[in-house]
């Protein structure tokens, strides 16, 4: 298929990539997948008929979410020296028809250029949300999703890896990790099954990483997803987002990373899945680890194989990093609208494992509203009535044990103008023996009513303060006392932040 007289169309710039299970022929505007001719176990493409059916499962799957670059599936005919893409007689092969995009435009290509933004992954966010959204739930009866179907998936990577040739470091590493897998599991089973019944288990797209994402017409396409086994694509959305997360964090943005999370979170309210998402991280590091020693196994060249060797190394060295515990917190921000209270909390939260919780989000999820709606209320009504305030932060207080008891740190990022909101959340602390401590931002009242003007203008933000809703609190906000004091990290917030400065900070008030 490097001939172009194999293809109906102009075919300049013939190129051809190879995965573990397919190879993609790249000519003039489309490509061109087809499958190996491989039974894994978990997949099963031995016969025509079987890759034929993996192709079609394919397009139709992928529209779901690229719906533009797949096109449908064609027979290759004539002979295996000259191939003809549709043509007449009996077909060799069959090949999902693509349109081909730019490769510098993968999320993964643009990582490593340095081209990829945190915008692009609240974009991300956005879309893989509103895809779980509305995709088909599973039944509480089904096998997949099942808890002793997530071990039993979990422990087939493992399987597949010990399989094939090893030193006996990796097997005692790999043991150590199948050790810890199992426990966490039987730990988590309760969970798990808890979630399926409460329909979290949905057909997901299976395959969530960078790779598997483009830049295309300017947003953000996912594509490539799971279509040869429908275990490994109907799983919890945990298990999904997990995948980009770890991905993240093995390209070197951990920052990243925990962005996504955090977005995620405030468009689903799905802050009940973190129990089990340390669990999913490590299951997906070890699929890449498996998929890493499966090409490193395959026939190529030295080179090849030791970049495999590499990724399958460094895949499982993650996987141990993320099944040790992090450190628990509770951090409060204190100050009113404009202070940068939001912007120091996104700063910190993308520098470990930080949950982030916002009132401006979880006020409205209250009222039925989106994050970025707009409520019409007035200063002091509506969704600001002193109620409806007592009822947002008995949210984020409830939120912020559930997240400290699935082993996050989590920040609270509220106005906390009141002493006694702020010691709701110093007692908390105390109950959960967790350390405490409170971010407050420093900056000059004009500084907050030029950002609050500008955040209104742009109209992009949950908050919806205003220049009167800021002279307002700054009537009412109650200083913090000399034992809050103690407890406090006051941050300059007039200008440019450094994540990592905030980060020591903030380790040093907690965990002196």
């Amino acid at each position: 298929m490097g001939d172009p007289r194999c293809f109906p169309h102009p075919a300049a710039h013939i190129e051809r990539v190879e995965t573990h299970i397919s190879w993609v022929v790249l000519a003039g505007d489309f490509a061109y997948k087809l499958k190996k001719h491989l039974d894994l176990g978990f997949l099963d493409f031995s016969t025509l008929a079987k890759r034929r059916a993996a192709c079609e499962d394919e397009v139709r799957l992928n529209r779901r979410l690229a719906p533009d670059l797949y096109l449908d599936v064609v027979a290759i005919t004539g002979t295996a020296d000259e191939p003809r893409i549709g043509g007449t007689g009996p077909p060799l092969e069959y090949a999902v028809r693509m349109r081909r995009f730019d490769r510098a435009l993968e999320l993964d290509r643009m990582l490593a250029a340095g081209t990829l933004t945190p915008e692009h992954i609240d974009e991300l966010a956005r879309v893989i949300a509103r895809f779980h959204a509305v995709a088909p739930v599973g039944s509480a009866t089904d096998s997949w999703g099942a808890p002793e179907v997530v071990l039993a998936n979990a422990l087939a990577n493992f399987e597949h890896v010990l399989a094939l040739e090893h030193g006996s470091d990796i097997a005692t590493r790999i043991a150590a990790l199948q050790a810890w897998t199992r426990a966490a599991h039987a730990r988590l089973a309760p969970l798990l099954k808890q979630r399926q019944r409460n329909g979290f288990v949905r057909e997901c797209h299976g395959d969530l990483h960078l790779a598997n994402m483009v830049l295309y017409a300017d947003r953000i396409v996912v594509f490539d997803c799971i279509e040869f086994n429908p275990e490994l694509r109907w799983t919890d959305v945990m298990a999904e987002i997990a995948f980009t997360v770890m991905d993240l964090r093995h390209r070197g943005r951990p920052d990243l990373g925990q962005r996504f999370v955090n977005d995620y979170l405030e468009e689903t309210g799905d802050y009940g899945g973190l129990g089990v998402l340390s669990f999913f991280l490590v299951y997906r590091a070890m699929v890449r680890a498996k998929v890493a020693a499966i090409r490193a196994a395959q026939p190529k060249d030295a080179a090849a194989a030791a970049r495999d060797q590499v990724s399958f190394r460094s895949h499982l060295a993650l996987a141990e990093v993320l099944a040790r515990p992090c450190r628990t917190a509770i951090v409060i921000t204190s100050g009113p609208s404009g202070s940068g209270k939001s912007f120091l909390a996104a700063k910190l939260a993308g520098t470990g494992y930080w949950i982030r919780v916002r009132s401006d989000i979880e006020r409205k999820r209250l009222a039925g509203l989106q994050g970025r709606d707009d409520s019409h209320s007035a200063v002091g009504a509506g969704i600001y009535a002193a109620g409806a305030s007592e009822r947002t932060y008995a949210r984020l207080a409830e939120l912020a044990t559930g997240i400290v008891a699935a082993g996050f740190p989590v920040i609270v990022d509220a106005t906390c103008l009141t002493r006694a909101q702020r010691h709701m959340f110093r007692d908390l602390a105390a109950t959960l023996r967790v350390p405490f401590a409170i971010l407050a931002p420093q900056v000059s009242a004009a500084r907050m009513r030029e950002r609050v003007v500008a955040r209104q203008a742009a109209a992009a933000d949950p908050s919806e303060a205003t220049v009167g809703v800021l002279d307002r609190q700054l009537a009412m906000a109650e200083p913090l006392e000399d034992d809050e004091a103690r407890t406090a990290v006051a941050f300059d917030c007039e200008g440019a932040v450094d994540a990592e400065a905030l980060a020591a900070a903030v380790d040093a008030r907690l965990f002196r």
